[in-house]
């Protein structure tokens, strides 16, 4: 769901990095989220409880159950939270998926199967998906309705269009070597 930053202010308040695009339902006072940090951390194991989450010049400042003061804030600075989902669970949008529900699925190119999706990268500008091909390793393609126009999660597929040499090499399109003219004799 995101990630701590660092301490703000000095009543416990928390920086966040967002990765919902809907903080204000995942983010509601009650909420529970699992930490992930170092296991030498004093919060190994342990779950935070959301108080409130604010707005402070653009940025998410999250106040949670135990984090009293400034100290205490520092302790958690770089942990990502993480919030139990149903696996089966709909995202309430047509075209909108959560990163499990996409990971494994079949990419096909012209009804031929070119790969499949390994994990999904979330980038400020776009999100990407991570295809592991057989034949070029690793591919990124941009997750846009032009280049991935189809998403079937009952079918378990995505299609893509993607332009030429997303997925294989571009042709070859060298000039042949010209020849010049030799001097002549005569």
């Amino acid at each position: 769901m995101g990630r701590i930053t660092k301490a703000h202010g000095l009543k416990g308040g928390i920086k966040l990095e967002l990765y919902t695009d809907d903080p204000d339902r995942r983010f509601t006072p009650g909420a529970e989220f699992t930490l992930q940090v170092p296991s030498d951390s004093p919060w190994s194991g342990k779950t935070l409880t959301i108080d409130e989450l604010r707005w402070y010049n653009g940025h998410p400042v999250a106040f949670f159950e135990g984090v009293a003061d400034r100290t205490a804030a520092e302790t958690l600075a770089r942990a990502i939270l993480w919030v139990e989902q149903d696996a089966d669970a709909e995202t309430g949008e047509d075209d909108a998926w959560y990163d499990h529900q996409l990971v494994g699925l079949r990419v096909l190119r012209d009804g031929v199967e070119v790969g499949t999706v390994a994990r999904v990268d979330h980038l400020p500008a776009q999100d990407l998906l991570a295809i592991d091909t057989p034949s070029r390793g690793e591919v990124l393609v941009p997750f846009v309705s032009a280049i991935v126009p189809t998403v079937d999660i009952t079918a378990g597929t995505v299609t893509v269009t993607p332009p030429t040499g997303l997925f294989e090499d571009p042709e070859d399109t060298s000039r042949p070597e010209t020849v010049t003219p030799t001097d002549r004799e005569g």
